[in-house]
């Protein structure tokens, strides 16, 4: 459905305008984990006006895979409080166009697809907590194999809002055990951007059978004496708008994220939206 040949720059960009206006120009349509480590990054979903308010409840009945960081007004693609220079139509490295629940396109700008009443969603993204489990030491498997996250879908079921429904999506990050309390304790001061694991070891229980395959990203190495951790994914709407069936709707590619200009240790002091949107 794409091509990633294209070249990219031959070094990472630093900062989140940087990853934005790389993003704008199509020259970067990678994954962004690991990229403006310190900055907070966010999933996108884009739906006409007439689905917002069953989708922001959706978000809201169910928090952990679906924090809400910002809305946008109808019609309106700046983020205004999380990135206002940024254009939500361009600035992601690559997005996910869905037409009845199917996938028809994927993108690097859609502006084309996009509608006068459109409303956009920002939804925190586990890449936010990782620069603070590498600063304690800790490492990031994905990061280190230089891959997109693993993510897998489970059979645990989101609370149904609307049409919208569906699985929960979790992505999973390797450790020792005793490594394992230390990433909980890390992670969980970010609940803006998923907090901490909603399970650790046994991906059976989550209906997960097969690590080497995951639904999204890419597969990672576990160590025999390692413990897979998995924290609630915001790739979970995407699930739900393939339930939902909806004409349009867009979202992000998995892991190709909306890098914002906020600080990942600041996320605290960004209100609820439910108060800036009511």
């Amino acid at each position: 459905m794409h091509d990633d040949s294209k070249s990219q720059p031959d070094t990472q960009p630093d900062t989140p305008a940087d990853i934005r206006r790389l993003c704008r120009e199509a020259a970067w349509t990678k994954h962004t984990a690991g990229l403006a480590p310190g900055y907070a990054q966010a999933n996108l979903v884009i739906l006409p006006q007439q689905y917002a308010a069953d989708f922001r409840l959706f978000c809201q009945k169910n928090p952990k895979p679906c924090p809400l960081l910002d809305m946008t007004e109808p019609g309106q693609p700046i983020p205004s409080r999380l990135a206002p220079s940024a254009d939500i139509r361009t600035d992601l490295p690559r997005y996910r166009v869905w037409q009845d629940g199917e996938l028809v396109d994927e993108p690097t700008d859609v502006t084309p697809w996009w509608q006068d009443d459109m409303v956009g969603f920002l939804i925190g993204c586990s890449f936010t907590f990782e620069a603070a489990l590498l600063n304690d030491g800790l490492e990031v498997r994905h990061l280190a194999c230089g891959t997109n996250v693993p993510m897998y879908r489970t059979t645990i079921e989101c609370e149904t809002v609307g049409p919208f429904s569906g699985p929960m999506v979790v992505s999973m990050r390797p450790y020792s055990p005793q490594d394992v309390v230390r990433a909980v304790e890390i992670t969980s001061k970010f609940p803006q951007v998923h907090g901490s694991p909603i399970h650790i070891g046994f991906p059976e229980l989550l209906g997960i059978h097969d690590l080497a395959r995951p639904d999204y990203g890419d597969a990672v190495p576990v160590d025999d004496l390692e413990l897979p951790v998995f924290w609630a994914c915001g790739v979970t709407p995407q699930a739900a708008l393939q339930a939902a069936a909806l004409p349009l709707a867009i979202t992000h590619s998995p892991g190709c994220m909306f890098v914002t200009d906020v600080l990942d240790h600041d996320l605290i002091a960004i209100d609820d939206c439910r108060d800036a949107t009511s």
